[in-house]
């Protein structure tokens, strides 16, 4: 009898864990926090007696279990996603981190070149290589690049920049044998493979890769962002604003503690993200005073194939109304619109 208890127990503890762990191919997202950018930007003897705060707001998202997935139809706190609004067709969850942390590092580029250009200090920029962004199946580079890779030379060629590569693959013939020379991690590859006509056409040749100019700035005074595991491009506006704080003497903050999420563009256009309803929940629980929202035109094509989708900002708006707090939602289509209106807000 008490051999049958141990197994009855046995069997639930299973099913418990069955329950509370196993993945199931779709993802929850929650609310995540508020992270103070002042120990995450450094810039060389930049101002740093603010008396306010900038702060990124993030998601919590991860894979659904069969109890999360339950909670997800009666929490409002809790959000299901199919992983197709997740993950690209195809894509694994390792290129999904590795596209993640390339999104987040765009976002750098782009906030640091915003915040030099407005405060006018000298910066340059750097190419360092092609980015491959996609490999296409059955194309010339299938099973022999990544996502991730950095493509610096062809046939030990240096590329100094990414029209100059697409100059040397397009010049070349169908079944020509060429070098790539790749940084993979901490990897120096060189991989040989051979060119052949782009997948779904009849004439073009070429890698059958989606790839992008990877840059990199230097800047007077030097300035580094850390970011750790933080992904997305959602960080931007922030970004810019705290770069701003920290090079010019004034105290952008007024003395507030000031959040908000947007991606930023390289013209200092501040554009849509996913999530803002749990980043301003997030916002309120670490009493954040004003937040900036995207105020993001829809297309009329969008609205009329999606009647529901709302902008950024009304979507947050909506959501500080639902849950009562006293943060200011602020609307802003470019940094301007914010740096306008910390000027006029009054000292704290």
């Amino acid at each position: 009898m008490k051999m049958r208890k141990w197994g009855i127990l046995a069997v639930v503890l299973v099913l418990v864990a069955i329950l509370a762990l196993y993945p199931l191919d779709m993802y929850i997202s929650r609310p995540g926090g508020a992270y103070n950018l002042e120990p995450l930007v450094e810039v060389e003897g930049g101002d740093s007696d603010d008396r306010g705060t900038f702060s990124l707001m993030t998601i919590a998202i991860g894979k659904a279990t069969p109890i999360t997935y339950a909670f997800s139809f009666v929490s409002d706190k809790m959000k299901l996603m199919p992983a197709t609004k997740v993950r690209r067709h195809g894509e694994s969850d390792e290129e999904y981190s590795v596209r993640q942390k390339k999104l987040m590092t765009d976002s750098k580029i782009h906030a640091i070149s915003v915040a030099f250009d407005k405060t006018g200090l000298p910066m340059e920029r750097i190419f360092k290589g092609v980015y491959v962004a996609g490999v296409i199946p059955n194309g010339a580079a299938d099973e022999k690049l990544q996502i991730g890779d950095l493509i610096g030379s062809i046939d030990k060629k240096k590329l100094s920049s990414a029209e100059q590569f697409m100059d040397e693959i397009s010049a070349k013939e169908e079944g020509a044998e060429i070098s790539l020379q790749v940084k993979r991690g901490d990897q120096e590859l060189t991989i040989p493979l051979q060119l052949k006509k782009l997948p779904g056409t009849d004439q073009r040749i070429g890698l059958g890769i989606q790839f992008e100019e990877q840059i990199e700035l230097q800047t007077e005074p030097k300035v580094d962002i850390f970011t750790e595991d933080i992904g997305g491009p959602s960080a931007g506006l922030m970004f810019t604003l705290e770069l701003m704080n920290r090079l010019l003497d004034e105290d952008l903050t007024k003395g507030y503690n000031i959040a908000g999420t947007g991606e930023m563009l390289e013209d200092g256009s501040v554009g849509r993200i996913g999530g803002i309803d749990f980043k301003v929940i997030a916002a309120d629980r670490q009493d954040i005073e004003i937040f900036f929202a995207p105020d993001d035109d829809l297309p009329e094509e969008v609205k009329k194939k999606n009647p529901q989708l709302v902008s950024n900002y009304e979507e947050a708006k909506a959501t500080a109304e639902k849950i009562g707090t006293k943060m200011k939602i602020v609307p802003v289509k470019t940094v301007d619109d914010a740096l306008r209106y910390l000027e006029q807000l009054e000292e704290k």
